[in-house]
């Protein structure tokens, strides 16, 4: 990964976690949906999704500027609890019936937390050790 990548992964989670607290602050869902109580009782539950998706992809990614910027030990590097957090998905059929404005910062933020997590799980893949096995069959190969 690349220090230009991580700088813009990183910058479009700080626009859309400014853009949500903008919206959630804003009071406009419940202008919008002229105060129906049970859609603000599910809109509540899905800010409360979108800030913990959030929280975790902008965690994740200071902490991989950090390792790429050798500020982390490699014990420190590879702790488990530097991976990607869980965040609970949306319930789709529940944001179709929101503001088209909170369906678009919702689906932007799993987007980005899905893209993460495929790039968390590539990485982890690239850096796992090899098996033995597998060099055990390269030199084989190579002695034939």
């Amino acid at each position: 990964m690349t220090p230009k990548l991580l700088d813009a992964l990183y910058t479009e989670s700080m626009v859309l976690a400014d853009e949500a607290r903008s919206y959630f602050e804003s009071g406009r869902f419940n202008d919008e949906c002229h105060d129906e109580a049970a859609l603000s009782v599910a809109f509540s539950c899905e800010s409360l999704k979108v800030t913990t998706r959030l929280m975790h992809c902008i965690a994740w990614l200071l902490n991989q500027k950090s390792l790429h910027g050798d500020e982390l030990t490699d014990g420190e590097a590879w702790n488990h609890d530097r991976e990607l957090g869980y965040a609970a998905a949306s319930d789709g059929p529940v944001v179709d019936l929101f503001p088209f404005e909170a369906q678009q910062i919702i689906n932007a933020s799993e987007e980005l937390f899905q893209r993460l997590q495929r790039l968390s799980v590539r990485m982890e893949y690239q850096e796992a050790p090899e098996p033995p096995v597998h060099n055990l069959f390269r030199r084989l190969e190579s002695s034939f």
